[in-house]
């Protein structure tokens, strides 16, 4: 096998997964590429939810109970601003603003979203490369019944309330890859390339509408593998199966098979759903415990995947 794998994530079910292949993969074999459909401006900063929700769950000092934030947060600032007549709907906890500061601060000075996700890794104590998927914005927007809305007016503003048509991100055209990125993509040195059980049309689908990474994933020599975020008919967290039916899809690992089937050489679903998996011939499907409620889970599933991808030897 070649040694290294591309990991691709966004949220926090993809978080639980990475989490589990940093702790079986030096920083030297493992890379992430993360999401940034979800960045917006608020209060003048520049908020990363997707790469920060990577960057806290890999340090290890991610609310564990939320998914998302710091451990033991206090929220004494967004209690103010309410005092001062202010609507607080995006959480933003007093420790997490010293990221936001810290990244807004350095993009001002002009340096480039991936190094300066690299300098925050470094000083959280994260060893592996966290690459956002550009370094320009690229906003996910959905079309909904309620209008055209971005993603943080849709899932927090409104409370993922508004039903969706359909998507668009914005910016794609002009996206601009991180240099170290491009480079590995240009040796397609990898063993593998894993999709991780994220939201496929919110954090998956805007890292693939970027061409130059569209065009990787489906001609790359690397067999891809791709983890259900479905498990028995239901998402785990999050609006995957609320929009997979507002789009007229099944909430199942088949939609999920369907929807993946040009690039996904691989399918793991749940022990639950193995026998959904009859109707699926356009990629081998295999069955794993894909649900993850602690840290064993996590390192348990990532070692399932490493070991499915070196034993089929695509």
């Amino acid at each position: 096998m070649r040694n290294k794998i591309l990991a691709l994530c966004g949220g926090i079910g993809g978080s639980k997964l990475a989490f589990g292949l940093s702790k079986v993969l030096s920083s030297e074999e493992l890379f992430f590429l993360v999401n940034t459909g979800d960045d917006f401006i608020h209060y003048n900063l520049k908020i990363c939810p997707d790469l920060d929700t990577l960057m806290y769950t890999l340090a290890g000092i991610n609310d564990r109970t939320k998914g998302w934030g710091l451990q033991n947060e206090s929220w004494k600032i967004l209690k103010k601003l309410k005092l001062l007549g202010d609507d607080p709907w995006f959480q933003l906890g007093d420790k997490d603003l010293a990221t936001h500061l810290r990244r807004t601060s350095l993009l001002n000075e002009g340096r480039e979203l991936s190094s300066i996700t690299l300098s925050l890794s470094k000083s959280f104590g994260v060893k592996h490369k966290i690459f956002p998927m550009s370094e320009t914005p690229v906003s996910t927007m959905l079309l909904t019944d309620s209008g055209r809305l971005s993603f943080q007016e849709s899932f927090v503003k409104l409370k993922c309330k508004p039903k969706v048509d359909s998507f668009e991100y914005l910016g794609k055209e002009e996206a601009k890859i991180p240099k170290l990125l491009t480079n590995l993509m240009a040796e397609d040195e990898f063993s593998g390339i894993i999709i991780c059980p994220s939201n496929p049309y919110l954090s998956i689908d805007p890292i693939l509408s970027i061409d130059k990474i569209n065009q990787f994933i489906k001609q790359t020599s690397s067999p891809i593998l791709t983890v259900s975020p479905i498990i028995n008919n239901k998402s785990v967290k999050g609006p995957t199966s609320k929009i997979m039916k507002e789009l007229g899809e099944e909430s199942s690992v088949e939609t999920i098979a369907n929807h993946y089937k040009d690039i996904t050489d691989l399918l793991i679903i749940d022990t639950k759903d193995s026998k959904n998996s009859s109707g699926m011939h356009s990629m081998q499907i295999k069955t794993a415990s894909i649900y993850m409620k602690n840290n064993d889970d996590k390192i348990s599933l990532a070692k399932s995947c490493l070991d499915i991808l070196q034993s089929e030897g695509i």
